[in-house]
């Protein structure tokens, strides 16, 4: 299974490649796909490449998701070890 995370373009390079950021991390993101993307613009990235450019609404919404799912499997884990 695949998973797209949603990302926030902060700079993007003469070579195409953006500087971005979801949940205090940033990294670099290949923009080939998404040629129209720019810098404020959230996309969906995965394996490195942008695919997809998203709505803030829905970057927020999946970004929410996520971390729902993490505080659930967190939570699990603690009660594992009780």
């Amino acid at each position: 299974m695949c998973l797209a995370i949603p990302v926030k373009i902060i700079k993007i390079g003469a070579d195409g490649r953006a500087e971005v950021e979801s949940g205090g991390l940033q990294q670099s993101c290949i923009l080939d796909l998404c040629p129209k993307a720019s810098v404020g613009d959230y996309v969906l990235m995965h394996a490195g490449y942008a695919i997809e450019v998203v709505a803030p609404e829905e970057a927020a919404e999946t970004l929410s998701l996520i971390k729902e799912m993490e505080d659930l499997v967190c939570a699990d884990e603690a009660g594992a070890r009780a």
